[in-house]
């Protein structure tokens, strides 16, 4: 998938099933995903995300089979339904899964989390894991799955790495062959820093996409320096991510973001 200024849309499945928030068969959350894919499509997003942000509190690494399974089924279907480019994040930090996931299903790129430099997160202390999320890559055949990874990522303390700025660990993503790097804020919804942003873009030759808080209002901002944006919160009724997609606010969106494609 090549990214020329692409906006990415969310679509958060439901809870699944074995997960505390789980109150749907598998049957209605994959309906339900679809749904929301739709309304994306229609509103005129250019690519689309799954991730099970509803799975809270999440296991950090190792989930289940379940939640594999599940993640496949909704995959698979989606697939059948959605022509657009198609990625997938498992939380957290199941990057692996997700690949296996993405392979099976077709998908075209995996959002993966600590892939350079160890931190800790709101599950616990997570170690880089690049070396063998590559080499699994390779194992599987998976080669043409975009890794796209965070740095200095969301919900994550980075004390142990302070004295290693945003632009060491994009060079380190680089280094690490990471086929490109996301830029956020300090949680979902959160915006990210401009100067970053700016930074980051100026320190590596890999896709930068910005990974949380970009809205109707702010996209102005990022847009000459993002090759994408991951766009979740802001296309969900009352800008909250737990919710449905809502139509008209991602025709809204998108209608900001093709004035500013007439315009640069």
């Amino acid at each position: 998938m090549e990214l020329n200024k692409s906006i990415i849309g969310m679509v958060h499945v439901g809870a699944l099933p074995g997960t505390p928030k789980n109150r749907l068969s598998i049957t209605e959350i994959i309906n339900a995903a679809i749904s929301d894919a739709q309304k994306l499509v229609q509103g005129g997003v250019d690519a689309i995300m799954i991730e099970n942000m509803h799975d809270r509190p999440y296991l950090n690494r190792k989930v289940g089979s379940e939640i594999v399974a599940s993640m496949t089924a909704v995959a698979i279907k989606l697939r059948q339904e959605v022509s657009l480019p198609l990625g997938i994040q498992i939380l957290a930090g199941a990057n692996k899964q997700a690949l296996a996931v993405a392979h099976a299903a077709g998908f075209d790129f995996i959002r993966a989390e600590g892939f350079v430099f160890g931190h800790l997160a709101d599950e616990g202390m997570m170690d880089s894991d690049a070396a063998e999320l590559l080499r699994y890559r390779k194992q599987i055949g998976a080669d043409n799955i975009k890794i796209w990874t965070d740095i200095k990522k969301k919900h994550a303390s980075h004390a142990i790495s302070a004295d290693v700025s945003i632009c060491d660990m994009a060079k380190a993503a680089v280094f690490f062959l990471a086929d490109g790097v996301i830029v956020t804020g300090n949680a979902t919804g959160e915006e990210a820093s401009i100067k970053d942003v700016q930074a980051v873009v100026e320190a590596v030759r890999l896709p930068v996409l910005i990974g949380s808080g970009i809205t109707e209002q702010n996209i102005a901002g990022f847009w000459p320096y993002a090759d994408a944006f991951i766009v979740g919160s802001s296309f969900k009724y009352d800008g909250n991510w737990q919710n449905e997609v809502e139509l008209e606010r991602v025709q809204s969106f998108m209608s900001r973001v093709k004035h500013l494609r007439n315009t640069y």
